[in-house]
């Protein structure tokens, strides 16, 4: 299985992984983004990793 990640020191917290999959990220309080699930049945997380602007989320 995958694992996704990412790394607050470079998220700036523009929110596109959490319009791409609300059920994995989540950009809290302290303007980044979190994992809230380490799985998604309904998107590709692949893709929202490189959708990330600068490159913080990593999938492994």
């Amino acid at each position: 299985m995958s694992k996704v990640t990412v790394d607050v020191s470079t998220c700036v917290g523009c929110g596109l992984c959490e319009q791409s999959c609300p059920d994995v990220f989540e950009v809290q309080g302290d303007g980044v983004a979190h994992i809230k699930a380490v799985t998604c049945a309904a998107c590709n997380l692949q893709e929202v990793a490189d959708s990330c602007p600068v490159n913080s989320i990593k999938i492994s």
